[in-house]
């Protein structure tokens, strides 16, 4: 398939890039095909697990940005892939490594929009740390419900809303008790948080961040078709490999507050 012959022109689109056509390149080169740091280590192998795909499947990736799965789901023999994200720019960047290949198929969509692409022809469904990029979480889970053969399952991988909230959650030292701690300033209020790209260069590209707290974010899989079956709680692969009170702290607060939440849901 390749390129999609559908695929809008990027002015058709560009008001509901939600701001990832300005900073593609700069996340694609954090991102790019293997994925960052955290991905590698901590993302991809929890989502991949979850997944557990299978040779002959046919799967697609809702905000798939520049398609930091696919290499790894063509190396699980899949039969088709299909990516979708509403910026033309980070399809773009997939479609330059990826788009060649006849199993791959790349699309420019708003995932929150009804769309031809959720035909209920795919066994599986991803959505990988997108989940607070998108303002509607329903229509968002209702499309991943209609993309879904009955029975189908999809997995998604985001920002723990717990503990990490941009502006709103940090961490702290207690000196008395020589423990690092999780200060969490707002959680049930669902905010929109700015997010500046580009930090230090001062050139104002930005891109939102949508907070919810879990039961909404549970709730909305509910209303758009979904049952959870399955939760995973991710945690930094990161340790100090300095030695003393702070680093023993550092090390036992990873290993107790997630940065990361992963669920596996069915299609109702």
């Amino acid at each position: 398939m390749g390129r999609n012959s559908d695929t809008p022109r990027a002015d058709t689109v560009h008001s509901k890039d939600r701001g990832w056509d300005a900073v593609a390149s700069w996340y694609d080169k954090l991102v790019g095909e293997s994925g960052s740091n955290y991905h590698q280590n901590v993302i991809l192998p929890a989502a991949l697990r979850m997944l557990a795909p299978q040779r002959g499947e046919s799967i697609i990736d809702i905000c798939c940005g520049q398609g930091v799965l696919i290499k790894r789901l063509l190396d699980e023999e899949i039969a088709k892939f299909t990516g979708v994200d509403a910026s033309s720019r980070l399809i773009d960047f997939a479609n330059s490594r990826h788009g060649n290949d006849p199993k791959v198929n790349l699309i420019v969509a708003d995932v929150c929009e009804p769309g031809v692409w959720a035909d209920g022809s795919y066994d599986a469904a991803t959505c990988l740390m997108a989940v607070h990029d998108v303002p509607d979480l329903v229509a968002m889970f209702s499309n991943v419900f209609q993309a879904l053969k009955p029975g189908g399952r999809a997995v998604m991988v985001m920002m723990h809303p717990c503990f990490r909230i941009p502006r709103k959650t940090h961490w702290g030292w207690d000196g008395d008790q020589k423990i690092q701690y999780r200060r969490i300033d707002s959680y049930s209020t669902p905010l929109e948080i700015p997010i500046t790209t580009h930090p230090g260069k001062g050139t104002g590209e930005m891109t939102q961040f949508h907070h919810r707290p879990l039961a909404d974010i549970l709730s909305a899989m509910g209303k758009g078709g979904l049952a959870v079956v399955a939760c995973e709680e991710l945690y930094s692969h990161r340790r100090s490999q300095a030695n003393g009170p702070f680093s023993k702290a550092e090390h036992a607060a990873a290993e107790e507050f997630p940065l990361f939440i992963a669920f596996k849901a069915v299609r109702l």
